[in-house]
């Protein structure tokens, strides 16, 4: 099974930039770096990675989980930072919602970040890394011209669940990776940012050799070009979006000690 985001690469136009506002501000610990790339680790099993280039900007859209106690300590560090939280239509700035409360806020490239706290996501599971008090990288957004076809996609070679359903939106649910897919029509909250398909890779985490290879055998099936090595690694291109697998030690039992829906045991 997949069990979390590993890894997430994209473009910047500044590497210096990049490095100002995720190693100053948010204070992400800086784990390699050159002229042209540089990386960050979040937390223990997750890696977030810019590489400078030339092309077009195209922001991304994360989302952090963090512990629903301590939400209000986290919008505060960020203010403290000076980090401008995103405002809705009404003036404010939490989005509090029946299970959960999320900021937005964004990074030098335009990149829309969020933190966000469930209710139901047990707190005692997860050591939090940093004063952030991040868990893990719960969201990557995958906007997509057909949010349908797509999320099928994901069912049928992830075994992902599928939430919040509608013709333009859903969550491809997998371990602690939620995949958010809009259709490019529907724009981003809270901001109405246009959706657009940035220039990524995204790793996933899984538990298993054996799970790589029921995935290369679908993709075989189904004539999908792929590299793939017998040690634990996959990778191929899914409507425009470069994915890897790669077998990782994150616990597999995680997911479910954490309450989180759709989890496996």
């Amino acid at each position: 099974m997949i069990t979390h985001f590993a890894k997430l690469e994209l473009n910047t136009v500044s590497i210096e930039g990049m490095k100002q506002f995720y190693q100053d501000q948010m204070h992400f610990p800086v784990v390699s770096e050159s002229q042209d790339e540089i990386s960050f680790q979040p937390t223990e099993y997750f890696t977030l990675s810019f590489k400078e280039s030339e092309e077009s900007m195209r922001p991304a859209h994360i989302a952090f989980q963090v512990p629903f106690s301590e939400f209000e300590h986290v919008v505060d560090v960020l203010k403290e930072r000076g980090i401008t939280l995103l405002k809705w239509s009404d003036g404010r700035i939490v989005n509090d919602y029946s299970t959960g409360k999320a900021v937005y806020f964004r990074d030098g490239d335009g990149n829309l970040l969020e933190m966000i706290a469930h209710s139901y996501v047990k707190e005692d599971i997860v050591t939090p890394s940093g004063d952030l008090k991040i868990l893990y990288l719960r969201e990557i957004g995958f906007p997509i011209d057909d949010c349908i076809v797509f999320s099928e996609w994901m069912v049928q070679l992830f075994d992902f669940k599928l939430a919040s359903v509608s013709d333009d939106f859903r969550f491809a649910i997998g371990g602690t990776a939620h995949a958010v897919i809009p259709s490019k029509k529907r724009k981003w909250i809270p901001i109405a940012m246009t959706a657009l398909q940035p220039s990524m890779i995204v790793t996933f985490g899984v538990s298993s050799t054996v799970f790589i290879q029921e995935v290369k055998s679908k993709l075989d099936a189904k004539a999908v070009p792929h590299e793939w090595k017998e040690d634990g690694w996959l990778y191929f291109t899914l409507h425009g979006y470069h994915i890897v697998l790669t077998l990782t030690n994150f616990p597999v039992d995680v997911p479910a000690r954490l309450n989180l829906p759709f989890s496996i045991m």
